[in-house]
């Protein structure tokens, strides 16, 4: 009914449902409900191509979960919340999911999007190419153990080769951009864990698994070698100290993450042939595959017990800013000491415009991972062809 209309405002009006039809706003990009009377949020919401600021908060919704995203997350988690079904959701949720996702793609082509938007997307456009595991030679395979389906389910797993993080503050920006994407999509670590290490350093094949607290032994970053149910206790009291002397409730670093194993009687583990546990979901990784200026080739893990979806749609999304980080530093020839291999990566300095568009494009390589059952069966495997989509306004896939 109102096509064009792009800023809805009905804050603290009892406003008790919103429609279904609200998707038939192919123009809202803000929306103000706070402080009303909804108990649910409709999942067409997400089917708003250009919805970028919300306001939900101050509503008794059904979903706790979702009330507390919409006190304390950004509207983009919220909507890809909505677009998934909620937690748990079956596969009646699941098609309808797939249904408005093609709805939302086709209002998106439809749309055509602000022009200069478009033109600036289609600049900035990365190359990588997906090695397929038939024609890799060694391929790296990961088995997941029967104890992990009632601790920490899904696993999805790459390789990526081609990173540059020696110039500058490469490695910095690595390192941060992951943190923020454990903040955001990852919600605080509560829907997914990502985990990065230098392949150089792992030795195949690897086991997810589960191992008690007591058992479970681990070097983690920056520390000396301790058995899980140690480390948890010594981060607890670490917390406790921060909260005493900075006198307040919200801790740091990776304190906030203890509460993600309450209650269980096994933890996560990810081990390598040699017996040695590289990761600790969600809590750390390990010191042994640290990843350091000179790290050229990343092993790249996300876990998740929520979903296997959540896993892919996070390992896109970290593939997505590793190909910018990579580009960035080619582009801003950082100086990185006299190093001859990245001086020669970085390229000659005056650039001609043809030049330029090859390093733009600078191609990474994703090596597919499979992840099998104790019996040898296929799991998942990472990327498939319909991996890497939801990011491909941004990325072109060479498969």
């Amino acid at each position: 009914p109102f096509p064009l209309l792009s800023r809805l405002e009905a804050a603290d009006n009892e406003v008790a449902e919103l429609g279904a039809d609200i998707a038939a706003l192919p123009a809202l990009k803000s929306l103000d409900v706070a402080n009303n009377q909804l108990r649910e949020l409709p999942a067409a919401l997400a089917d708003c191509p250009r919805l970028k600021e919300a306001n939900f908060r101050g509503n008794q919704l059904k979903d706790k979960r979702l009330e507390k995203m919409v006190n304390g997350c950004q509207t983009k988690a919220i909507l890809e919340y909505l677009r998934a079904g909620g937690r748990g959701k079956g596969k009646a949720e699941s098609a309808r999911e797939e249904a408005r996702k093609k709805k939302r793609e086709k209002q998106q082509k439809k749309d055509g999007g602000d022009g200069e938007q478009d033109e600036l997307e289609e600049a900035s456009r990365l190359l990588v190419k997906v090695l397929h595991v038939s024609e890799n030679p060694a391929p790296l395979v990961v088995k997941a153990s029967l104890g992990v389906k009632d601790v920490r389910p899904f696993i999805v797993c790459c390789v990526l080769k081609g990173v540059n993080l020696k110039p500058g503050n490469a490695l910095k920006r690595f390192l941060s951009v992951q943190t923020k994407l454990h903040e955001d999509i990852c919600e605080k670590r509560t829907a997914a864990t990502i985990a990065t290490h230098d392949l150089q350093l792992i030795k195949g094949p690897l086991i997810y698994d589960v191992q008690p607290p007591d058992e479970l032994k681990i070097m983690p970053l920056g520390r000396k070698e301790i058995k899980a149910k140690d480390l948890l206790r010594q981060l607890q009291l670490e917390a406790e100290e921060q909260r005493k002397q900075k006198k307040r409730q919200n801790v740091s670093g990776l304190h906030k993450y203890l509460q993600l194993l309450d209650g269980k009687d096994n933890y996560p583990c990810l081990v390598d042939a040699e017996g040695v546990v590289i990761s600790f979901p969600p809590i750390t990784n390990s010191e042994k595959t640290k990843i350091r200026k000179d790290t050229r080739d990343l092993f790249l893990e996300v876990t998740s017990d929520t979903s296997l979806q959540i896993c892919k749609d996070v390992m896109d999304t970290l593939i997505l800013k590793i190909a910018e980080l990579n580009r960035f530093t080619l582009e801003n020839k950082e100086d990185s000491g006299s190093d001859n291999e990245s001086d020669a990566l970085r390229g000659p300095v005056n650039l001609n415009p043809s030049q330029n568009v090859q390093l733009r494009n600078f191609p990474l390589v994703v090596e597919q991972v499979r992840v099998v059952d104790t019996d040898g069966n296929l799991k998942v495997l990472y990327p498939s062809k319909t991996d890497l989509t939801t990011v491909s306004s941004l990325l072109t896939v060479i498969r």
